[in-house]
């Protein structure tokens, strides 16, 4: 016995077909608009990035232009090795290597820990505590500054690089709270099942939740880069001796009391930007999954 066959009438097929090309239609000038929207915030974005570089590789007479000029007439390239050999900057440029690398190194450990401790460790207190090292968040730092400086200079820190590079290894409310809501997406039977294999927490915590909140680190060690690399009030608080300055103090060399080097100090902030901008490059993959909360869940 053969099964009956159901025709679609035409005039409905038709319907259906002109219905299904009128959504493409619509999709493709979402498309095309949220391009164009994108674009147009990009360039807001990339404009003072354009200005800095051209202002950067001008003369001392075009920089002073009027109207503005948005091409050089001339690349003076050598604008960059002048403002490099302006000041020690590759002395600046190991002060800041330094100094981030800690700063990463700490923001990783410490705040990865607690994070652990607030998401899968159950103990007295922890929502209240939790809710605590929030809190601090919504404390200006300004306010603690003199306190912090004054702690510092009482136990002889002030002109070291140890209130630069200690902190971090302290925790950050925002990295915790950060790095907690990712580890709340791995499922609790995972470290049951550990426990039950007799591993102790730091154990769990090196070999499982590490490798798996890989990308969420990364986040955290480029967001700690991206701070300490761009820390200017902190170094002219606490460092005196200017062998030991970074680079945000470094390019203090070109603004005088009566004028400003501004082709030579834009050559320079150029050059401190570039290592941001091979970092973010290197790692915004990492980066883009460590901002997803279910991003531990994969695989």
């Amino acid at each position: 016995m053969s099964t009956p066959h159901y025709s679609v009438p035409a005039p409905e097929a038709a319907a259906k077909l002109k219905r299904l090309s009128s959504v493409k239609k619509t999709n493709r000038m979402l498309k095309a608009v949220n391009f164009i929207l994108l674009s147009l915030f990009s360039l807001t974005v990339l404009l003072p990035m354009w200005f800095m570089f051209i202002t950067a590789v001008k003369t001392s007479q075009e920089v002073f232009a009027y109207p503005p000029t948005w091409w050089p007439t001339e690349f003076v390239w050598s604008n960059f090795g002048e403002a490099w050999q302006a000041a020690p900057f590759s002395g600046y440029l190991g002060n800041s290597v330094i100094v981030a690398a800690f700063a990463v190194v700490g923001s990783v450990l410490s705040n990865s820990l607690v994070a652990y401790g607030f998401a899968k460790m159950r103990f007295v207190g922890r929502n209240f505590w939790f809710a605590v090292i929030l809190a601090t968040m919504m404390i200006p730092g300004f306010v603690t500054m003199i306190p912090q400086y004054i702690l510092y200079a009482n136990i002889g820190w002030v002109g070291t690089f140890l209130p630069l590079i200690v902190p971090p290894f302290l925790g950050s409310a925002f990295f915790i709270f950060m790095l907690r809501q990712f580890y709340m997406t791995i499922p609790t039977e995972l470290i049951e099942s550990a426990y039950i294999d007799g591993a102790n927490n730091f154990y769990i915590w090196r070999k499982l939740i590490v490798p798996m909140s890989a990308p969420a680190l990364t986040t955290v060690g480029v967001l700690a880069f991206n701070g300490s690399w761009n820390d200017f009030l902190g170094p002219l608080l606490y460092l005196t001796d200017p062998a030991t300055f970074t680079l945000p103090i470094g390019l203090k060399v070109f603004i005088g009391q009566l004028n400003t080097q501004w082709n030579f100090l834009l050559a320079a902030s150029c050059m401190v930007l570039l290592p941001i901008i091979i970092v973010f490059l290197l790692f915004q993959r990492y980066f883009l999954e460590g901002m997803n909360l279910n991003g531990a869940l994969k695989g």
